[in-house]
């Protein structure tokens, strides 16, 4: 297909009220299931796959498989300034995201093995804005200044590598929709988190408590600022 006539293609795809909605929805970066998008798209669940189908075909947006669930994104930073564009001409803004999450489980929780919330995605994001955490076909790897900065706070990483599951990989955070961080050395950044008192495991409850003297050590442990 020629240039022309995929920019059409493109264009037609967007031009669908439906899919106009579900996409500016995800411009703020967190994905979501296709029964909100469905609500989002003001349509049933059978079109609502049907539209997002078309939309993943066209490559505006990707699908994620996490247990049961599939939730879609854009597709990347590229589709987002296309839309972001035409939302300037349309000259209409869009609504904030706003999660229903109760608030001491957005903050910080378990999720299995490794911490999730607000607090594990902000860590996620800091060690791949350091370049500590490098994208890989399967999850992420290591760089030397993400090892060393891991092994100085006590974790042994070549020990982590040789487990028997995934070393360092996204995980879609239910609250934030955004990736927090996964795998082995998800798992070992807890138990580092729990060891150094930066956060405390509630007995009756997937909820972790983190004091603001913990916040502030765990903060430092990472070089990241107070937001």
């Amino acid at each position: 297909m020629d240039a022309d006539n995929r920019l059409a293609r493109i264009a037609a795809a967007i031009a669908e009220p439906a899919r106009a909605r579900m996409l500016c929805c995800l411009l703020d970066g967190h994905a979501r299931t296709s029964t909100e998008l469905s609500v989002v798209g003001e349509v049933g669940a059978s079109t609502a796959s049907a539209h997002l189908a078309r939309l993943k075909e066209d490559g505006l947006l990707r699908q994620l498989a996490q247990g049961k669930h599939r939730y879609y994104s854009l597709a990347g930073p590229e589709v987002a300034t296309a839309l972001e564009a035409l939302l300037v001409v349309a000259g209409v803004p869009r609504p904030p995201f706003r999660p229903s999450t109760p608030s001491r489980l957005r903050q910080a929780r378990t999720c299995y093995d490794h911490m999730a919330g607000s607090v594990a995605v902000s860590l996620h994001d800091h060690f791949t804005r350091q370049g500590w955490l490098i994208e890989t076909g399967d999850g992420y790897t290591l760089s030397r200044p993400g090892e060393q900065r891991f092994a100085a706070l006590g974790l042994d990483v070549a020990a982590l590598r040789r487990q028997r599951r995934r070393f360092a990989c996204p995980c879609l955070d239910w609250s934030e929709r955004t990736p927090h961080l996964g795998g082995s050395l998800g798992a070992a950044l807890l138990q580092l988190a729990l060891q150094k008192r930066w956060v405390e495991q509630d007995l009756d409850s997937r909820a972790l408590t983190v004091s603001p003297r913990g916040h502030r050590r765990m903060l430092q442990a990472f070089d990241l600022a107070e937001p």
